[in-house]
């Protein structure tokens, strides 16, 4: 199976990381012209799964590095599968909360408080457990990140204040989405062997640890979305038959946006073999930054804002961008 084999390439791998994760919502923005977020996320999470199929039968079956997909599959230990599938079930709690944020709160919000959070407290877990990286250096990231996630909280109320609409369920979403979000890629983290070369039995190689991750997505969405669309944060009760008049485009895009989250999940995954999972998983989250970007340029969702409401969203973005550049000089 195909492994990274140095720092650098673990980096960019890391880079393509923060790049879906912050990019997939727009799929849930376009979808959501015409489509509410629990009927996208049936076709989102689908794409999840297809995508770690694909990503199995392909990169996961290639090269001499490691065990196969299927044979490492069919050596996985039921304590292994079961933290896997977990980290799943943990993760879809977490990101049905932030779609519901995004779609109440805007990208630009709820990106950086629920992925922020998610963020800081992620690499203070996955570092407790796998130490890899200065701490010096990795912490001092992590506090630019949440001064970061602050300022733009900030931002975002003075400026849903002078238009008269503030939304605390949106933060509130957001703020929950980020505490559960914190603890799915431990669970996945500890299904896998240490050395992905040489894994030792009954843990799993990177590729089955996401397909069973992807299965856990995929089995809690019949909990958890089923339950949402019958009490939804707002609007009237959905039920399956609104599923059904989806247009092809629109379960397309949902598709698309499973596949795109999951790539990132990948990438980040893979390059944890060399850059150890407490950075991988922080660069990964600087998503925020991009999702941001995405919601104040392309979306407009801080159009007509106040010069202050500028001189925050600006002061948001260096801090993000110093400490993702600490998280990568701490790993180096």
């Amino acid at each position: 199976m195909f492994i990274p084999q140095t720092y650098s390439l673990a980096v960019i791998l890391c880079i393509v990381t923060m790049l879906c994760w912050g990019s997939w919502g727009n799929t849930q923005k376009l979808a959501g012209k015409s489509w509410r977020f629990e009927l996208f996320y049936w076709d989102y999470v689908t794409g999840i799964l297809l995508f770690s199929l694909l990503l199995g039968f392909t990169l996961g079956s290639t090269g001499a590095s490691g065990r196969s997909f299927i044979p490492d599959i069919a050596q996985a230990g039921p304590g292994n599968i079961f933290r896997a599938v977990l980290g799943g079930v943990i993760f879809n709690a977490s990101n049905i909360l932030l779609v519901a944020a995004m779609a109440i709160a805007g990208m630009a919000v709820a990106f950086p408080v629920g992925v922020g959070i998610a963020l800081a407290l992620g690499v203070i877990i996955n570092y407790i457990f796998a130490p890899k990286g200065d701490p010096i250096i990795l912490f001092a990231g992590v506090a630019l990140i949440v001064a970061a996630i602050i300022i733009d909280a900030a931002a975002y109320r003075k400026h849903s204040r002078s238009l008269q609409k503030v939304s605390g369920k949106g933060i509130l979403l957001s703020i929950s989405a980020g505490v559960l979000m914190s603890l799915f890629y431990r669970f996945v983290a500890s299904s896998m062997a240490a050395d992905f070369a040489a894994p030792e039995a009954g843990k799993l190689g990177p590729y089955s640890a996401i397909f069973f991750f992807a299965l856990g997505v995929l089995a809690s969405n019949f909990i958890f979305n089923y339950l949402i669309m019958k009490k939804p944060f707002e609007g009237e009760q959905l039920s399956f038959s609104d599923y059904s008049k989806g247009t092809i485009g629109i379960h397309l895009t949902g598709l698309l946006g499973g596949v795109i989250w999951n790539l990132g999940m990948s990438m980040s995954i893979l390059a944890s073999a060399k850059a150890g999972y407490a950075i991988s998983y922080g660069l990964g989250q600087g998503a925020t930054l991009i999702a941001a970007l995405w919601g104040v340029f392309i979306w407009k969702e801080f159009t007509g804002a106040s010069k202050p409401v500028n001189v925050l969203v600006a002061l948001m973005f260096v801090a993000y961008l110093a400490g993702l550049a600490l998280l990568v000089i701490a790993g180096s």
